[in-house]
């Protein structure tokens, strides 16, 4: 048997030593999926940061909107995967075969997006944010009118490139605390 790695390189608070407010989230986040996502564990050791970085987090990923939750999912998996985020593909992955109540998309989508099962819709939104990953700085009208005519508004666009934006801030905290993917992602949304 292999002895258990930290869930971080940094400190990792005592759940009792945390402020309440995080506390109770945290709690809230354990009741209803059975245990603690490691991110909301390392994050904590800087409470100001691990308020604004969910705030935040819940801003785009929980709003109404043409977008499902499933294709918010699908962002983060794609361009974690080419951030080599190992923390979000596994944990965005399980969400995403949850939300999407398809246990081969995570993977399909992590590997290669281009070639899954989605429609040419998902694709181009898949495109963009990987523009927006990799080289924001070349994202052209061209690319609103390609969006435009998959019926994304001008809204669905930026939440697109929020959080692909977003979520490059988190795959890098992620890989740079060594955070690990708790062993409950692995078999989320596969049976």
């Amino acid at each position: 048997m292999t002895e258990a790695r930290a869930v971080s390189r940094f400190p990792v608070p005592d759940l009792a030593d945390m402020p309440d407010d995080i506390r109770s989230r945290i709690l809230a986040v354990q009741e209803k999926s059975g245990f603690i996502p490691n991110v909301f564990l390392v994050l904590a050791h800087r409470p100001d940061e691990f308020r604004a970085f969910f705030a935040y987090h819940d801003a785009l990923m929980d709003k109404p909107g043409n977008l499902t939750k499933a294709e918010r999912e699908m962002i983060v998996v794609a361009t974690s995967n080419l951030n080599q985020c190992q923390y979000c593909v596994v944990a965005h992955g399980a969400i995403l075969r949850i939300r999407a109540k398809d246990p081969l998309i995570a993977d399909q989508v992590a590997v290669n997006y281009r070639k899954a099962d989605i429609t040419d819709r998902q694709k181009a939104m898949l495109d963009f944010a990987v523009r927006v990953s990799t080289e924001a700085q070349k994202v052209s009208e061209s690319d609103f009118a390609t969006l435009k005519a998959h019926g994304f508004t001008e809204e669905d666009i930026w939440d697109i490139a929020a959080i692909s934006a977003f979520f490059g801030l988190s795959n890098r905290l992620a890989n740079v605390t060594s955070m690990r993917p708790n062993a409950e992602f692995y078999s989320m949304g596969r049976g």
